[in-house]
């Protein structure tokens, strides 16, 4: 059986060494798992492509909204966030989930409860408005580069029923927050960082989803801040222990997932 990680660019990823040392684990000898790397041009004659021996692929950007259309059914989590970023291939269908949801549920764990800040505007945004609403929360404050580029996300915080507040990207935005959420990439939450240090009180948890670089200067000012700090690698392992769950049918070896991925992160 073969699955895969799908992207643009899609090099860096941790997925490969994840979902091999699943099935190294699970005892699936006889399945494969490869990055191709793939834009959203070259997305439907890729899931053309993909025969009886495809078990499912794994999607990262741009494809987790592109891939929508291309679907026979979908989840209704993907439906409210927006876009899937796993698709099962069963039965010669093309079945549509999102693992980021509760794969974020899993790495926050009880850290926090809000108020919550989101930095970012973008589909890894709307996962986590997604993941505050499983944790309770009705009313996010998300904080923008550009109001007019957040169309999507205050979309999806419609049809979740979440009030989600847009302000810009400054101090104002963190101000009594006791959970920040950087769902922007390496680089863009820097200022952010030096932002903590100003605040009357830092908050109790701050979770940056990104994990190469690491630590990123928002996690060292945080963890200076005595905040509890979450790295992208939690959310990426847990969104990865679902999709073998969904793609094997049985239980992800998260030890043996979370040593291959640690191991794999030490060499970069």
């Amino acid at each position: 059986m073969r699955a895969a990680v799908l992207g643009s660019p899609v090099g860096h990823s941790l997925s490969p060494a994840l979902h091999r040392a699943a099935y190294a684990a699970l005892g699936l000898t006889w399945w494969r798992y490869d990055a191709i790397e793939c834009d959203e041009a070259g997305l439907p004659g890729l899931l053309d492509a993909c025969g009886p021996d495809w078990a499912g692929l794994s999607l990262t950007m741009p494809l987790k909204r592109a891939v929508l259309p291309l679907l026979d059914r979908v989840d209704p989590l993907v439906t409210a966030v927006g876009g899937a970023n796993t698709v099962l291939l069963a039965a010669a269908q093309r079945l549509g989930y999102n693992t980021d949801v509760p794969g974020m549920v899993r790495a926050l764990g009880d850290h926090a409860a809000g108020p919550a800040v989101i930095l970012g505007g973008g589909a890894t945004a709307c996962a986590a408005l997604a993941a505050l609403r499983e944790r309770g929360e009705r009313a996010v404050r998300v904080a923008v580069r550009s109001a007019g580029r957040a169309g999507e996300l205050v979309e999806a915080a419609e049809r979740m029923g979440v009030r989600v507040e847009l302000r810009p990207f400054d101090a104002t935005a963190l101000a009594g927050a006791r959970l920040i959420v950087s769902t922007v990439p390496a680089g863009a939450a820097d200022p952010v960082a030096r932002m903590l240090h100003g605040l009357a009180g830092p908050p109790p948890a701050v979770f940056d989803v990104v994990y190469h670089p690491w630590p990123t200067p928002l996690a060292v000012a945080a963890g200076q801040a005595g905040s509890v700090v979450i790295g992208g690698f939690d959310l990426l392992l847990h969104q990865a222990a679902l999709q073998v769950e969904l793609m094997t049918g049985r239980p992800a070896p998260l030890a043996e997932m979370r040593a291959a991925g640690l191991a794999a992160m030490a060499t970069r």
